[in-house]
């Protein structure tokens, strides 16, 4: 049997705080969301001034990394190099776009973090600055 950490309130707190300070030093209004392993919803702040699609795309783009155990970024220059037949994994489909990050604690993914609002890779810059919180 396996023994994994889990993340808890505090640990999500620290993330989206980070994420936030991140999307603030740069004047993005992000939103942010916060998956556990299973893609599940665990969090979701949507900055004041963001679209409101975004806090849609952002749990969508940390639910894609989460049970995709990768950077969303991997899938979108997947179909981007051509290969649009992975738009029919129906089950990642809405979260292709970069700015899906997983955390990964001890070689195991425990969750992801999803950002959307502003240039995707500034999302991903966003989604990173959370992930790292927590792993220093």
């Amino acid at each position: 049997m396996l023994t994994r950490s889990v993340l808890t309130s505090l640990e999500i707190d620290r993330i989206v705080g980070a994420a936030q300070a991140e999307a603030a030093r740069h004047g993005w209004n992000v939103a942010i969301g916060i998956a556990d392993e299973g893609g599940h919803p665990l969090a979701l702040r949507r900055m004041d001034g963001c679209a409101p699609i975004s806090a849609y795309l952002a749990m969508e783009k940390a639910r894609s990394a989460a049970i995709g155990r990768r950077e969303t970024k991997g899938y979108e220059d997947m179909i981007n190099a051509g290969r649009i037949a992975f738009l029919a994994v129906t089950e990642i489909s809405r979260g292709l776009l970069e700015g899906g990050v997983p955390i990964v604690v001890g070689g195991q993914c425990i969750g992801a973090v999803g950002v959307s609002g502003v240039k995707s890779d500034q999302d991903a810059q966003v989604a990173r600055a959370g992930v790292a919180a927590l792993l220093t």
